[in-house]
């Protein structure tokens, strides 16, 4: 039997009926360690003898696609692919397939959810609360804010949606504006505009092609005093030193973040400041969106396969 390799968390630990699929179409379905994102070393167990990979988030690297000799396809639950070695895919002749779209409603209505946690001071609160203290911190209305999309995408038109109907106005830079995307009270700008004109600024964008941050010290110096930073798209885009500083001096009113280098994160220093918000990668963690994904990144696995 062709062997397909699952690994996304949200997969290993639950399955899914979509696998069924997969199942029909004379496929044997492996699992890596349920719950737990492979590393290098496990993928070099699990994946040679495979002809099929539904991926998740976890680094594939060159060796491991060098050793998986079968490998015709890696088909990722998501959109991000900056974790696949693509020169390596490529020179092997691996068709790599995202499913696009797919958990966009799950990241936006959490991006805006995590900004009204910001601005409300909602887990502080309740963390005094259950802690018997009564402390208070001072919000603000949304209302008329504006809101600085960083990427407008499938995920940052969901997001420009929801925050226009709680009155926010809403910016966005993206590198190959959409005309056809243009609703009420959203306008595309500079990224610079986005840095100055933004209340909260929300990184919905893939990672930088040179590795480095995107929000920097110097990115940072040229947001409005008291902004606040959400990034539910990738840990790599932020400085976590500069961010920290710029908490510390209170140039930042607050972060939320959806993302780590790691996961679990080996670093938690910064989630100790209460003006911080974090969530372990729950963007695309809903039970529509995972549906969604999974029966994608499934029917891409078989039309690659019935094409070979």
């Amino acid at each position: 039997m062709r062997k397909i390799l699952i690994t996304p968390r949200s997969l290993t630990s639950a399955g899914h009926p979509a696998f069924d699929l997969l199942n029909e179409a004379g496929c044997q379905v492996i699992f890596s360690t349920p719950g737990k994102q492979p590393d290098e070393s496990e993928l070099m167990d699990l994946l040679p003898g495979c002809v099929g990979y539904l991926a998740g988030v976890e680094t594939v690297s060159a060796k491991v696609l060098e050793a998986a000799k079968d490998l015709k396809v890696i088909s990722r639950n998501g959109t991000g692919i900056d974790n696949i070695d693509m020169d390596a895919a490529n020179r092997l002749g691996i068709q790599v397939c995202r499913t696009e779209g797919a958990n966009a409603r799950g990241v936006a209505e959490l991006t805006v959810g995590l900004i009204f946690a910001l601005v409300r001071a909602i887990p502080f609160s309740d963390a005094q609360l259950k802690n018997k203290q009564w402390e208070r911190r001072k919000g603000i209305e949304l209302e008329n804010r504006t809101l600085g999309l960083i990427g407008c995408g499938e995920i940052g038109k969901r997001t420009a949606l929801l925050a226009a109907g709680v009155g926010m106005k809403v910016i966005a830079f993206r590198r190959h504006p959409d005309p056809a995307f243009s609703p009420d009270n959203f306008s595309y700008v500079s990224l610079e505009d986005i840095f100055k004109r933004s209340d909260i600024i929300s990184l919905q964008c893939p990672p930088l092609a040179s590795g480095k941050p995107l929000i920097d010290k110097e990115a940072l110096s040229k947001m409005k005093p008291g902004a606040y930073l959400v990034n539910t798209a990738r840990a790599s885009l932020v400085d976590p030193v500069a961010v920290r500083d710029a908490l510390e001096t209170g140039h930042l009113s607050g972060v939320a973040v959806d993302v780590f280098d790691q996961e679990p994160p080996v670093d938690y220093g910064m989630l100790s400041n209460s003006r911080v918000i974090a969530t372990p990668h729950i963007g695309g963690f809903t039970t529509e969106s995972v549906d969604r994904a999974t029966t994608r990144a499934v029917e891409n696995i078989i039309n690659v396969l019935n094409q070979k």
